[in-house]
């Protein structure tokens, strides 16, 4: 007979053999090395707060892991949804096939609901979709892209106005924070206080983006290789001028193509069309689904969220 499954909390000693389920089950992508110091900033320096994190232990040995990020949403009328984002769910290789994921997720469900979250949400792959719909969740819509190829004859008007690290240049200035904050929220959207910038894109302890300011807009992303052509992804943009700031960012990373994608009723959607991005018809890179916990007061539907992919990806 199996041996049993006990579900308990994550200890903090329990990391080092985390991490190793976390490699062995999901690998280690380009950026996304499965470091203590990357598990940290998602889990333990959070500005919204620490993760809600499970294990499944069987013979003294951690079997699976499931992690609740914590993530605010806020409405149009100001309302904040306490949120969790399900991700990092990891079986190890010698525990498949005994019903992990879905012991750890439908315990996570409760912890959330004990924990008065409002919503659930997350961008699964297809096969472990289906398995969140027999648990609740609902598909919500397909997150596309929008894509730039080359970078032309851009070149920064001034030396001083390239891109920068944003490391090296605080997301968190008056300007560039108000340049964020002022932005009335169309649907659910991630609110951009000062916190969240810095945490976001200047302490990724694996990830290097890329600021670039021009006279009211800010353009934030970060460039790497992907299949030996060099990828800019813009993660997000704020200000009525953010259209010349992602120009400058393009002649600093000079990418083979850039990427990019905002909710359709965002107002970067139409920056980002300024700047040269055309959605690419019928692409999907993921699927967006949410769990509700309670009944709120906003519509789920697709209209409603007002995302960028600086709120959809972690890197």
């Amino acid at each position: 007979m199996s041996n049993p499954i006990e579900v308990r909390p994550f200890d903090d000693a329990d990391l080092p053999e985390v991490l190793e389920v976390l490699r062995l089950s999901l690998g280690e992508p380009p950026g996304l090395a499965r470091t203590k110091a990357l598990f940290a900033w998602k889990h333990f320096d959070n500005p919204f707060g620490r993760s809600l994190m499970l294990v499944a232990e069987a013979t003294g040995r951690i079997a699976g892991f499931r992690a609740f990020m914590r993530w605010d949403l806020v409405m149009p009328d100001g309302t904040t949804l306490r949120c969790v984002r399900a991700v990092d769910t990891a079986t190890h290789p010698d525990f498949q096939r005994r019903g992990i994921f879905r012991l750890l997720t439908l315990a996570g469900i409760e912890l959330a609901a004990d924990q008065h979250m409002d919503l659930i949400f997350n961008t699964p792959n297809e096969k472990s979709g289906a398995g969140y719909l027999t648990m609740g969740w609902r598909r919500i819509g397909t997150v596309g892209v929008m894509v730039r190829p080359g970078v032309g004859v851009l070149r920064p008007r001034h030396q001083h106005a390239a891109a920068t690290s944003a490391a090296e240049r605080s997301m968190a200035t008056p300007d560039r924070t108000t340049a964020f904050a002022d932005r009335v929220p169309v649907g659910l959207r991630t609110p951009r206080t000062a916190q969240y910038l810095r945490w976001r894109f200047e302490s990724h302890p694996t990830a290097r983006y890329l600021l670039a300011t021009s006279e009211d807009g800010v353009a934030i992303g970060r460039a790497h290789d992907r299949r030996g052509r060099r990828e800019l992804v813009i993660s997000d943009l704020a200000g009525a001028r953010s259209h010349t700031a992602a120009r400058l960012l393009r002649a600093t990373a000079r990418p083979d193509y850039t990427v990019a994608w905002f909710s359709p009723g965002a107002v970067e959607r139409r920056w980002a069309l300024r700047s040269g991005m055309v959605p690419l018809p019928g692409f999907k890179a993921m699927t967006l689904m949410a769990r509700p916990l309670n009944d709120l007061s906003i519509d789920l539907t697709w209209s409603k969220w007002d995302l960028s992919l600086g709120d959809l990806e972690l890197l």
